[in-house]
């Protein structure tokens, strides 16, 4: 029986985590999701006194709740998220009836802290994390594709602050990495991001 082959893809937002998963997956030939979807899914089932920064957007629009909080209580709440949530993903990663040839997971919910205390020498899953350090190339993609919400939506003033918050999640994740080890990958947005996350990965 060939062992399962799970590949787990985190990092800020705006870095293009789902577009690298479906290339990736498409060149394993290994179905992919985002735990985006798990999060939806659980807050359709999930108590809100159980999950509270699941909800933390509940009641916001995309203005509303980028006004009511600084960039860096959001990217700290995205952070506690993660761990919030990070059992229901850690059992969708481990259920052997989830697609048990394996599969690709990116989001923001995987983090290498967590990666590296549930899953360290784990040779059947592995992680990589994906930065982008050009702030411009952050900015068009907030200014055009949006963040929290459409873009027309978001004052540009808050825009800037989506920006900021996103550095500093990517801040995180990089001072995360410098402890654990795991592999960073610097994204270009070119056709090699590619081939340098499998590279990463342990794959040519």
């Amino acid at each position: 029986m060939s062992r399962r082959k799970i590949i787990l893809i985190g990092g800020m937002p705006t870095v293009g985590k789902s577009t690298i998963a479906a290339r990736v997956a498409k060149r394993l030939d290994l179905p992919w999701i985002s735990t985006d979807q798990i999060r939806t899914l659980m807050m359709t089932t999930a108590n809100k006194q159980d999950y509270p920064l699941l909800f933390n957007a509940d009641g916001h629009t995309a203005e509303s709740y980028l006004t009511t909080y600084t960039a860096d209580e959001i990217a700290t709440q995205e952070i506690q998220q993660a761990d919030e949530i990070w059992s229901t993903i850690r059992h969708f990663i481990d259920s052997d009836w989830v697609w048990r040839d394996g599969f690709v997971l990116e989001g923001i919910n995987i983090t290498p802290s967590l990666v590296a205390e549930t899953y360290g020498g784990n040779e059947d899953i592995k992680a990589v994390f994906l930065s982008d350090s050009d702030t411009e190339r952050t900015r068009t993609v907030v200014y055009t594709r949006g963040l929290f919400g459409p873009p027309h939506e978001t004052p540009d003033a808050l825009k800037e602050k989506e920006i900021e918050w996103t550095h500093l999640f990517d801040r995180t994740i990089r001072e995360q990495i410098e402890k654990t080890g795991l592999p960073l990958v610097e994204i270009e947005k070119t056709e090699r991001d590619v081939d340098r996350v499998l590279i990463a990965l342990g794959h040519s």
